[in-house]
């Protein structure tokens, strides 16, 4: 178990928050850039992910860091670095514009970290009795998500099925097109609004909002958990006090 994952998720969700709340309220490329190492150090060694797995989850944010720094650079007014044709880079759009990148990218490490570490039944557990939050919207999120985890295997069942009945081409393989993927497709949407009605009857038989419940397996809030807290927003304060003074 990793040190993040022995922490309360309620706790860790609302940090996941804060700190996305306080890099909205930074435009220092450098201290968002600090930021962004240590959530990778969080998420490698907090969370325990792997650094190829770690590396991949990256990837989005970097391709959505890469078309914001791209476009404010190119389209902000201000002081002309380079020139090329009808483009031009100016200073104050490359500042804004890997200012930006880094704040998706500070928000998206802590995201991974967040989810490599939480498993979804804990967070479910926990919201409901340290968030106060209601069983019954809960425990359908929580449905929700069991659903959506288990779509590509459906998927892969279902195109396996139609994949038999298709005729076989010259070289002996099945063709289907695109109107064999679209009634892949439809039958995915059959099959899913029918297992959500059978959840949402068995969800509404168990009367989830009907008094206080019993918990099997709670998760525990503690001294850990406070010192999880202190020591991220310290740091964190600390991080964006500096790159204030520095500026």
């Amino acid at each position: 178990m990793s040190p993040l994952e022995s922490r309360n998720p309620t706790v860790k969700l609302l940090l996941v928050v804060a700190v996305s709340v306080v890099t909205l309220a930074v435009l220092d490329p450098v201290t968002l850039a600090v930021l962004y190492l240590l959530g990778l150090a969080g998420a490698r060694w907090g969370a325990r992910v792997a650094p190829g797995r770690l590396l991949l989850a990256q990837v989005p944010f970097w391709t959505f860091g890469v078309g914001v720094l791209l476009v404010n650079a190119l389209s902000r007014p201000g002081e002309v670095l380079v020139t090329g044709g009808p483009f031009r880079v100016t200073h104050e759009g490359l500042m804004v514009g890997a200012a930006l990148a880094l704040r998706g990218c500070v928000i998206g490490v802590a995201t991974v970290a967040f989810l490599a570490s939480t498993p979804p039944r804990d967070l479910m557990v926990s919201l409901v009795r340290h968030a106060r939050l209601s069983p019954r919207y809960v425990y359908a999120l929580l449905a929700g998500h069991r659903m959506l985890a288990g779509l590509p295997r459906q998927w892969a069942t279902i195109r396996a099925a139609q994949l038999v009945r298709a005729p076989l081409g010259r070289r002996g393989r099945p063709r289907e097109g695109w109107r064999g993927l679209g009634r892949s497709a439809f039958a995915l949407l059959v099959a899913s609004i029918r297992a959500s009605e059978r959840v949402a009857l068995a969800l509404e038989s168990r009367g989830l909002s009907a008094g206080p419940r019993t918990v099997w397996r709670p998760v525990p809030l503690g001294a850990g958990d406070a010192a999880l807290a202190g020591g991220v927003l310290g740091v964190v304060a600390l991080v964006v006090a500096a790159g204030a003074g520095l500026a």
